[in-house]
């Protein structure tokens, strides 16, 4: 029967071994590109896709050509669910084995989550600062903001995944559309021509008269993109010409009617229903030495809507974990007047606790259940 070979295949014990030795090819290979492409680019090429991907020089074809660590995961993790379905049934003599393999599955299913819905991003603070936001270094977005009132703004934010599209953009809150024309996931701008520099298409804001260039993306963990696009704002009754939006420019100011707005492109935004202010930070060294001995964040926590406030100290090994969320004390401004947090959302953090509890104990019961079963022969003996 096709079924029975089909689930033969997927319970096989040697797909398991087949799975963990390119598991094991994989993290090799996988470590050795991050020399060329970067953490995050081989991290997104080799363990976030089901297959590598190969380029002929000049040739935009992707052939595949190894399994990516989805699909490794993903059929290793079938593997055990099937083998449990079809060969294990429950009894306390195998409670044990069923534990660590509950544990090993449960391992499997946290890292899909992690990756499908944490997030990571960072908090730049000034000494004395106030921010209910948190920035991602990784991804842009286009932010068109209605400063007319000066009580509240009114933002309307584009990611770059739309950007790069490069369609036309509209939203019930504007009194414009945004055509994207071209979008640069990194890109440099002068004020004179330069070698392989094109002169910018704007016709309006402070981009008009600049030149600019494509770059290469940032593989490097110290450094970062800075994207740039040029896009058309257009009224139903005219356009209001084409717009070089930046990292390097800043907010701009367009006037429609009587409204007035402000568009930049910039970091990713994460807002919180809470805001954080840098109260104190403190860098101290080793004596004699440029060797951090601690550095640390006294930050003062406010969220309106409870009406809670109080002080925390954030600093190694010590986060601040609040609304789901995780903030470390990640780095620090040369002249020991800011500090950055790093903040992650990750609502399966407890898996891997829970997996390897699971596995521990399944193991101990196991071997305590043996242990206590080869004592009675020798009682009885």
């Amino acid at each position: 029967m096709v079924l029975d070979r089909i689930l033969d295949f997927f319970t096989s014990l040697r797909l398991t071994v087949v799975c963990l030795g390119l598991a094991l090819i994989l993290v090799f290979i996988g470590t050795l590109a991050q020399v060329d492409l970067g953490l995050y680019k081989a991290q997104n090429e080799f363990f976030r896709a089901f297959f590598i991907y190969w380029s002929p020089p000049g040739s935009a074809l992707k052939i595949p050509v190894f399994p990516g660590g989805y699909l490794v995961g993903s059929v290793l993790l079938i593997n055990l669910i099937a083998a449990h379905i079809q060969r294990f049934t429950f009894s306390w003599k195998k409670s044990g084995i069923l534990m660590a393999h509950a544990g090993l599955i449960l391992l499997l299913l946290g890292q899909l989550l992690t990756d499908s819905f944490s997030s990571e991003s960072a908090m730049h603070l000034r000494v004395g600062e106030t921010l209910n936001y948190s920035e991602e270094d990784r991804h842009a977005e286009l932010a068109v903001v209605d400063v007319t009132d000066s009580d509240a703004d009114k933002v309307v934010a584009v990611p770059d995944s739309l950007l790069s599209r490069g369609r036309m953009i509209s939203h019930a809150e504007l009194p414009f559309s945004i055509g994207v024309e071209r979008y640069y996931a990194n890109s440099s701008l002068t004020n004179a021509s330069g070698e392989s520099f094109q002169q910018s298409p704007a016709t309006q804001g402070g981009g008009a008269g600049l030149w600019m260039r494509e770059d290469p993306r940032v593989t490097s963990t110290d450094y970062r993109d800075l994207p740039s696009a040029v896009v058309e704002l257009v009224t139903p009754q005219a356009s209001l010409g084409k717009w070089l939006v930046s990292e390097y420019l800043g907010a701009q100011t367009v006037t429609v009617g009587n409204r007035t707005y402000q568009i930049s492109l910039r970091p990713r935004r994460h807002y919180k229903p809470f805001r954080l202010q840098l109260l104190k930070f403190n860098h101290a060294i080793y004596k004699g030495t440029d060797i951090p001995k601690d550095f640390s964040s006294v930050v003062r926590l406010e969220r309106p809507d409870t009406g809670e406030a109080r002080e925390v100290r954030i600093f190694m090994n010590n986060p601040l974990r609040y609304d789901g969320e995780t903030f470390y004390q990640q780095s620090f401004d040369k002249d020991d007047g800011g500090s950055v947090l790093e903040v992650v959302h990750n609502p399966s953090w407890l898996t891997p606790y829970i997996s390897c509890a699971l596995v521990g104990a399944g193991l101990a019961v196991q071997f305590l259940m043996h242990l206590v079963s080869f004592a009675k022969r020798r009682v009885a003996t």
